[in-house]
């Protein structure tokens, strides 16, 4: 099947059922009076994120998607069924913007996330609710709202943790499969990978990661060379790029450096996020290499390279190498996931000591009201009191 990681799509919410303006009309009862039904509202539209899809194909050819409309009121107090709501499918990491400005709707990063896109319209209302004292048969009625209509632009960005780069025949395919179960295509011709690969990366038993492999840039691809840079968009959720530099080109005019250099410029025209983006070197056939020259030609690429965050020499091909690469962004990501962990609880503790105070102020200012509300010791009833002034009133009205 086909990748296809773009699409462009209209939808259209459905319309709200007019309401009617009926009298009831019964034999040995007169005056009925109104008992015209509202209309139904319209279905909405939805979309759904599914992870058992990985291509935007399914909106291809069809990208027209219209919700159901709400029946019309009818007499004898009869309302309108409401419209029937659609759900859209999509790949978990696709993104939904407005067509014309580029407005964020709705991002479906995670599995089963379910998004209203476009609202129904509101059913109208029937006479029976303009009945007055006044006006004992009105005939007035108002018609069903439209439903909310929409052009969107779907991008799909694959969700992985770390990301592969380079030049096309570096060996990023043959890197894939030899640390997953992914099995691209490799050839001994470029551009062989024509559409993103993911793959598991399994360390133990309850520990894995994502990667994921986008087809080879080349110098110039800002401008459109090659492939372009159509498929970098995949890379801007990784936590980690692996840069996959080719120690042997079959080429002996070309310059390892010169390329490296080439591809990170690419990323930096590209966006300067994935630029400034973790890196990592991954140096590879050194099998082709000599191996008492394996050192030196490392070494010299690295002076000529410039500073790296960190670099590893593989052999893709028979997977020396690969798993200390693997291990080391095991290590990396479980850290950046506890950290991120660490933050969401103190987040969560914090607004928890919030809502607890606010507690407590709040129960602090209602004891405080009934405070007012009670009475002072003096003003309590006193039968001694009572008894005294009864004596002085005998005292005053003997008669009484």
């Amino acid at each position: 099947m086909k990748f296809f990681d773009e699409a462009r799509i209209e939808v259209i919410a459905g319309d709200g059922g007019n309401g009617a303006a009926t009298f009831r009309r019964e034999k040995y009862i007169p005056m009925g009076g109104p008992d015209g039904g509202d209309g139904g509202k319209g279905g909405d539209v939805y979309a759904v994120a599914d992870r058992n899809l990985n291509t935007l194909i399914d909106y291809r050819y069809k990208r027209t998607f219209l919700a159901e409309r709400g029946e019309n009121g009818r007499g004898a107090d009869c309302y309108g069924k409401g419209g029937d709501d659609i759900e859209l499918r999509m790949p978990v990491g696709t993104i939904i913007t407005m067509l014309e400005t580029g407005e964020l709707i709705a991002d479906m990063d995670v599995d089963g996330k379910r998004v209203m896109i476009a609202k129904g319209g509101r059913g109208g209302l029937g006479n029976l609710h303009f009945k007055t004292s006044t006006n004992r048969a009105p005939r007035k009625k108002t018609m069903g709202q439209q439903g909310e209509r929409k052009s969107l632009n779907l991008e799909l960005k694959v969700l992985a943790d770390v990301g592969l780069l380079g030049m096309p025949n570096a060996g990023k395919s043959t890197f894939i499969r030899a640390v997953s179960s992914a099995k691209p295509k490799v050839a001994d011709y470029p551009f062989t990978t024509l559409a993103p690969n993911l793959g598991v990366v399994r360390t133990s038993e309850n520990r894995s990661f994502v990667i994921a492999d986008i087809p080879g840039l080349i110098e110039g691809a800002a401008d459109g060379a090659g492939l372009g840079h159509q498929f970098l968009r995949h890379l801007q959720r990784t936590h980690i790029l692996l840069h996959i530099v080719d120690l042997a080109p079959f080429d002996p005019e070309t310059d390892p450096v010169r390329e490296a250099h080439a591809i990170v410029e690419e990323l930096r025209k590209y966006d300067e996020s994935l630029y400034t983006k973790r890196r990592w070197l991954v140096l590879n056939k050194l099998d082709l290499i000599p191996e008492e020259e394996q050192a030196e030609r490392v070494q010299a690429f690295l002076e000529a390279y410039g500073p790296v965050d960190r670099h590893f020499q593989v052999s893709a091909i028979s997977r020396n190498g690969c798993q200390e690469v693997v291990f080391a962004l095991q290590d990396v990501l479980d850290e950046e996931k506890a950290a991120a962990q660490a933050a969401a609880d103190a987040k969560a503790a914090a607004e928890a000591a919030t809502l607890a105070d606010a507690r407590a102020a709040a129960g602090s200012d209602a004891d405080f009201e009934e405070d007012d509300f009670e009475g002072d010791e003096s003003d309590e009833y006193d039968e001694e009191d009572f008894e005294d002034e009864e004596e002085i009133d005998a005292d005053e009205n003997p008669n009484s």
